[in-house]
């Protein structure tokens, strides 16, 4: 899960009680992550897909999250996995460090196109040449109850796609585009893309978008 950087309060609070359900893909996972890279975790939350990757057999898995509490959690729940709080960019890791890096329903908790800009631009930093970014989040969805909650909130955020929850999540779903974007800007080319349906932290289902990219040289 993601680097939280808006809305922290709320990720030392509400979010750091809730159940992540972003699943990893392991067809995706086995064909672009080989086992033998560091892998960073980025916005790893309590470290659940960290610790799915460690069992998986990845020997080098790093996550990193800006929530003191979700990291704290993590240390309880998972220990013996290497997490990390991480408040703030730049991290503290060598350019090209990382052979891949994983970027699971974060970009759907960092509202702010700045800030989701900045997130990116420091994981191109950090994967090497011929490494891999791979992105899965939420792009628009279809649904009334979704698309009625863009609708109400977009003037209060000046973005379509923001939303928030009762207990005072801030949350954007995405043109699928502006993913696409994102990837190609700092560095990699779009390898491969999967859409298919995910839970969400509040019980319901959602489409969700993979992309792979690869970091030209």
């Amino acid at each position: 899960m993601e680097m939280r950087q808006e809305v922290p309060g709320f990720w030392e609070r509400a979010g750091a009680a809730k159940t992540f359900t972003h699943p990893l893909d392991p067809g995706l996972l086995d064909t672009y992550v080989p086992r033998d890279v560091p892998v960073l975790d980025y916005g790893c939350g309590y470290g659940r897909l960290t610790a799915e990757l460690v069992a998986a057999g990845y020997t080098d898995v790093r996550g990193v999250d800006v929530s003191r509490a979700l990291v704290e959690r993590g240390g309880r729940e998972h220990p013996g996995i290497r997490i990390e709080h991480c408040p703030g960019l730049p991290l503290p890791f060598e350019d090209g460090h990382f052979g891949a890096a994983l970027l699971f329903a974060v970009l759907t908790c960092v509202p702010g196109s700045g800030a989701q800009r900045e997130i990116v631009a420091e994981l191109g930093r950090l994967v090497r040449p011929g490494g891999v970014l791979y992105v899965s989040d939420m792009p628009l969805q279809r649904d009334p109850r979704n698309v009625a909650r863009y609708a109400r909130y977009a003037d209060r955020h000046g973005t379509y796609g923001v939303f928030e929850t009762p207990d005072g999540g801030v949350f954007r779903h995405h043109e699928p585009d502006r993913l696409r974007g994102l990837v190609r800007a700092h560095g990699f080319a779009v390898e491969a893309e999967r859409t298919d349906t995910v839970g969400t932290l509040d019980g319901h289902t959602a489409e969700r978008l993979q992309i792979i990219g690869r970091r030209q040289g």
